[in-house]
């Protein structure tokens, strides 16, 4: 009797798993549920013997539970690949950071003449890169709670970084967000090893359900380099380089080495990434034509929860500009007004489906707050608010000092998911850097 199979979901991981099942089996019988061929494609998951969940499907669906209980079997991408693979697994985890930390780990790996692979959330489907993996390989994977969730297997290396409420509109609550994350460490053996932040609560109580040996990070405890070395701004990217640090050494790497990678690490796309600085000549008299003032644009569109956009905030000291906004995730938003206040920042303009719970929940921080229409009328405000801004800052600045830059930052960190207008946070944050781009100076 031939096997019934099916892949939920038909992304980027529901490709690559079909493209390996059909290599393995040509004639198995393989079926594709996905809503974009069909509303009611989670009607008949019973009738399954064996499905592959790809991540962008909530596990806790009432389906997939009714299945489970009749007997089917669900894995995914992320658990054939941990049945397969050769060579050293390193998982990160994480709320946000995942991304960051898993490039600069690659980065530094490659540059000491590793046998290296990135791949998960980033890089490539992890399945594509199988047939490549040997002994002494090094997979760096960024996982995710929905890749996790599922799984029965952990990571050589574990790796957790900071974790705080996130995806909570997908997860029924905080607790079940946590538990679905606890897959990276908790399967592991006494012969594999757990990295995770030692100042963060929910990343000690995800390495206590190891029985690896657990190192706890502190970024002051390492002393090979300091924020202002590095070129991606931000105190939450140094403890991320810190963390990257910390497992390169272990996997062997010279100091001279790592020290030279991060120094010259420029971030990922659409996580702070500097898009543009417009130059701004105020019209003063008996002023040096080369005194100016700089508008620097950030895309941040990678920002989806309200932790992340007040990191970024406490990133830069300079008069700043907040664009936020998007598609609620059930979140609470009072760590972004805690950061907005006393921040510097001069004005927050709100878009999206959640501008006005943000807007309610932002208000004892007194900063002044505007309500626009959509991305393209917040960046236009945003631009005409830092030309005034840059000009009084720099005659009360120059006032005193002969010749200095100053500096006004916007800030694209929208703090929620993008689902509302885009379709997902890379279509938005190549949107902001069109618009940025093709604003006239």
């Amino acid at each position: 009797m031939t096997m019934k199979i099916a892949i939920l979901g038909f992304g980027r991981e529901g490709k690559s798993v079909l493209k390996f099942l059909k290599k393995r089996n040509p004639r198995a019988d393989i079926k594709i549920l996905d809503q974009k061929f069909d509303k009611n494609y989670l009607k008949n998951l019973s009738s399954f013997d064996v499905i592959f969940r790809s991540p962008g499907v909530p596990y806790n669906l009432p389906e997939i539970q009714r299945a489970i209980k009749k007997g089917v079997k669900f894995s995914s991408a992320t658990a054939l690949f941990f049945e397969k693979a050769k060579g050293k697994i390193v998982g990160i985890t994480g709320t946000k950071g995942k991304g960051t930390t898993a490039t600069l780990l690659y980065k530094i790996l490659k540059a000491c003449n590793k046998s290296v692979y990135l791949a998960g959330n980033i890089g490539k489907p992890v399945i594509e890169i199988l047939p490549k993996l040997r002994k002494n390989s090094i997979v760096i994977l960024e996982l995710s709670s929905f890749q996790l969730q599922d799984l029965k297997k952990s990571s050589d290396i574990a790796v957790v970084l900071d974790i705080f409420p996130d995806h909570l509109d997908l997860h029924r609550n905080l607790r079940e967000y946590i538990s679905a994350k606890s897959a990276i460490s908790k399967f592991q053996n006494p012969n594999d090893k757990v990295f995770y932040f030692a100042d963060n609560q929910w990343a000690k109580w995800l390495a206590r359900k190891s029985r690896a040996k657990k190192i706890p990070v502190s970024p002051q405890n390492l002393k090979l380099f300091k924020p202002e070395d590095l070129k991606i701004p931000g105190q939450h990217n140094f403890r991320n380089a810190i963390m990257a640090t910390s497992v390169a050494l272990l996997l062997g790497c010279p100091k001279e080495k790592i020290l030279r990678v991060v120094k010259n690490f420029r971030g990922n796309e659409h996580r702070l990434e500097l898009v543009r600085t417009i130059r701004v000549y105020p019209l003063l008299k008996n002023r040096n034509p080369r005194q100016s003032a700089s508008i620097n644009f950030y895309n941040d569109s990678a920002s989806t929860n309200p932790q992340t956009a007040a990191a970024a905030i406490r990133a830069f000291k300079e008069p700043k500009i907040l664009i936020s906004g998007g598609k609620d995730k059930g979140l609470n938003y009072s760590p972004l007004a805690k950061a907005l206040k006393n921040s510097n920042t001069k004005l927050v303009i709100l878009f999206g489906q959640n501008k006005n719970k943000i807007l309610r929940q932002i208000a004892k921080s007194k900063v002044q707050v505007v309500l626009v229409k959509d991305l393209k009328t917040a960046v236009n405000l945003a631009y005409k608010t830092a030309k005034k801004l840059t000009r009084s800052v720099v005659s009360s600045q120059w006032s005193a000092v002969s010749s200095q830059w100053s500096a006004v930052n916007i800030l694209f960190s929208p703090a929620s998911a993008s689902f509302d207008m885009f379709k997902d946070y890379a279509d938005r944050g190549e949107k902001f850097k069109e618009l940025v781009k093709n604003l006239r100076r």
